[in-house]
């Protein structure tokens, strides 16, 4: 049987189809990402607002999707590695997320909720300032749960499961901790990108990968984290096989499962817009693990594609993301 590693992603579907048939069995890793909470986020400049009157948009009207797993599969999709998207979508706007994330040409296979909407997420930027309203999301039911645990039971030995971000308020705090349980014991890696609860009740299963970010790493416990020192000493009490800690402007750090410790500068670039960076991130380390099946190379690719996506206003493309690469190597 083929390593995956030797797999070449770029001779697209048919390449793929042909070594099922010759060798009786997929022979590459899938990933899922699973997006429980997705968005339509609206984006609005209005100068000063005064509440209680009316006031007007002034420029900076922009309309996008949101959702961390949603993020990951965009950019392992600009990076050349298949993957698919499921989620819940919830009215018109849980259609619209769907509608623009297939053109970005990310495949999906969301569960269409009864109840509620897909969240709407408000981001004012006014009187020097920005202000977040964002909605709630649909209410789901155990059945419309029980449809998406179903749909993932297509994943095999090999594949990757990456569960992000937040879920909507009408679901338990272990739903991760659900998903884990239901699918342990198959071989299947899962990457955890949460915070809290959703954390830490995930770390039992010990996942394939975490990723918080220096803040999070804090709030898991309980006390202020500022160095990669300290970052690597909390870093060896998660049960992970895998922890890459994202330090902002002072890098990452890796302890990955051969615990070895990894520390990594930012790629050269000026900020624009740091949403979706850790995203972005994990996404590149999928994409440098799945093609070399070396920490050192996935680290170096996720660092790149997260510092990309901060460098430009939308999440990274590929040649951004080879040209953050490069300046990883330059003095």
């Amino acid at each position: 049987m083929l390593n995956e590693k030797t797999v070449d992603f770029s001779r697209g579907k048919w390449y793929n189809k042909m070594k099922s048939i010759f060798l009786g069995k997929r022979c590459w890793a899938m990933v899922y990402t699973v997006t429980l909470n997705p968005s339509v986020d609206y984006y609005l400049s209005a100068g000063d607002v005064t509440f209680g009157r009316v006031n007007r948009v002034t420029s900076g009207e922009i309309l996008t999707y949101g959702g961390k797993g949603l993020n990951v599969s965009v950019v392992l999709s600009r990076l050349g590695i298949e993957n698919v998207a499921l989620g819940f979508a919830a009215g018109f706007t849980g259609q619209a997320v769907v509608d623009v994330v297939e053109k970005d040409g990310v495949k999906t296979d969301f569960i269409t909720v009864g109840n509620g909407l897909t969240r709407i997420n408000v981001k004012l930027q006014a009187n020097g300032e920005v202000t977040e309203i964002n909605g709630m999301g649909p209410d789901i039911s155990e059945e419309e749960l029980k449809k998406l645990l179903d749909r993932l039971e297509v994943a095999e030995k090999g594949d990757f499961i990456v569960l992000s971000g937040s879920i909507p308020k009408s679901m338990p705090n272990d739903t991760y901790e659900q998903i884990l349980k239901r699918f342990s014991g198959r071989g299947i890696r899962f990457v955890v990108d949460a915070e809290g609860e959703l954390l830490r009740s995930a770390l039992k299963y010990r996942p394939f990968l975490v990723k918080p970010n220096i803040h999070e790493l804090s709030a898991l416990f309980g006390k202020e984290i500022s160095t990669s020192g300290e970052a690597a000493e909390c870093a060896k009490k998660l049960d992970a096989d895998n922890i890459l800690i994202s330090m902002g402007s002072k890098g990452a750090i890796l302890l990955d499962a051969n615990n070895s410790i990894h520390l990594i500068g930012t790629a050269k670039g000026t900020v624009v817009n740091p949403v979706g960076a850790g995203d972005s991130m994990v996404a590149g380390f999928l994409a440098g693990y799945i093609r070399t099946g070396n920490y050192l190379n996935a680290l170096e690719l996720g660092t790149a594609a997260g510092g990309a996506t901060a460098f430009s206003q939308k999440l990274a493309s590929k040649d951004e993301i080879e040209a953050a690469l490069k300046t990883l190597h330059e003095e």
